[in-house]
């Protein structure tokens, strides 16, 4: 059935490399026109860098210069340092482009067949583009994450764990890429070079700044990132766009306003571990792309942060999940039925496909965006722990 799908989009995914590239662009531009400058994600992006210079506390209040906080590490000031530095229109396109070109990047490094690539990238385009009109960081997320597997099937350990620390010291997420350790052929190497990277990057920020007011920043960043859960939290008992993840679907759906999040993560955790205790598994691919898809479906769908434009990273591990279904033993039906549930209500669920009425008393007041995803990472949850028999055997 693959074969035949990937046939019957074969002409039109011959270009879709253009379509990507200009549908990103016209994105950024229809964004930068509405707003009539750079919008209020960048300016904050680009004041990261400002204030690092300034040594101004990063996770302040700005009224005179942007709403909202920031609530990225101190590294991103280095990340964010070249398109900060030229006019803000400019820098804000080139940052969605180097968005969208980031994760175009790293999905084609994944080891599968250029018609299951294509097709992933043609799962996240809707994404993508929902992601580049919020101006988001997420795709290079997304991005950090899948190369963080990449380098490690590839053997290259020393690659794998920069991007993981990137990830780390700038949202947090990027940390979920720890767990291909258990897929590295040279755990000692993982081990080393991921302390190095780490020492490394988190000093690095100093360059702009100064070691007093680095320590500093790294505390204020943590007690942001205490008050930015507990925010969140609180605002999703009255359906605001943060939480728009499993603990927000239980928390409106079911009202409770009060729910601890650690009864759901901590058997969450549970649930995720468990397939890494067959060892024997750690070198399969197909076990190792599961699990690539698994982490980036989890990262967002079990963080109270998460908002719609967080989605992009969770629907490219859809769209992996969705590729490497021939091996294991799940319907044609039933893969189609969820990802076509993926489609509508997650990818669908933020567009002008439906009166913005359904999108807000609907998906965003019961954070159903989170559902169909929830249902895919059940399923490949279930085909870790107990499908391991009809695994593809090839050897990574």
């Amino acid at each position: 059935m693959l074969n035949r799908i990937g046939k019957k989009i074969e002409n039109f995914v011959l270009i879709q490399p253009l379509i990507w590239f200009i549908l990103s662009a016209l994105t950024i531009l229809s964004e930068l026109i509405r707003e009539k400058g750079a919008p209020n994600n960048f300016v904050i992006f680009r004041q990261v860098f400002w204030h690092t210079i300034e040594k101004k506390n990063l996770y302040l209040p700005y009224p005179a210069e942007y709403f909202d906080l920031n609530h990225y590490g101190p590294l991103f000031s280095l990340l964010i340092a070249p398109f900060a530095i030229i006019p803000p229109f400019i820098g804000c396109f080139f940052w969605g482009m180097a968005n969208a070109t980031a994760l175009y990047f790293a999905v084609q490094k994944l080891p599968l067949e250029k018609v299951k690539i294509n097709i992933i990238l043609l799962i996240s385009l809707v994404e993508l583009q929902t992601s580049l009109h919020n101006v988001q960081y997420n795709p290079m997320v997304a991005t950090f994450i899948i190369l963080s597997y990449v380098f490690i099937e590839q053997k290259k350990e020393l690659w794998a764990t920069f991007f993981i620390m990137v990830g780390l010291l700038t949202k947090i997420y990027g940390v979920a890429g720890l767990v291909f350790f258990f897929f590295s052929s040279d755990k000692v190497k993982f081990f080393y070079y991921s302390i190095f990277w780490f020492i490394v990057l988190t000093i690095i920020p100093m360059v702009l700044s100064s070691p007093e007011f680095l320590i500093q920043t790294y505390k204020d960043w943590w007690s942001s990132l205490v008050y930015k859960n507990s925010k969140n939290a609180t605002s999703s008992s009255v359906g605001g766009m943060q939480d728009i993840s499993v603990f927000g679907l239980t928390r409106r759906i079911g009202k409770f306003n009060n729910l601890k999040v650690a009864y759901i993560l901590l058997p969450a955790v549970v649930l995720y571990i468990l397939p890494l205790f067959r060892i024997v598994d750690w070198k399969n691919k197909t076990f190792q792309l599961l699990y690539l898809s698994l982490t980036l479906i989890s990262v967002v769908i079990f963080s109270s942060a998460a908002e719609s434009p967080t989605y992009i990273i969770a629907i490219v591990g859809v769209g992996i999940w969705y590729v490497i279904q021939k091996d294991l033993q799940l319907s044609s039906k039933q893969k189609h039925v969820l990802l076509i549930l993926a489609i509508i209500f997650t990818v669908f669920a933020s567009t002008d496909l439906f009166p913005p009425s359904i999108r807000k008393n609907l998906f965003t007041a019961y954070s159903i965006k989170a559902l169909p995803c929830l249902l895919i990472w059940l399923t490949i949850i279930a085909q870790l722990l107990f499908f391991r028999t009809n695994l593809n055997e090839e050897k990574a």
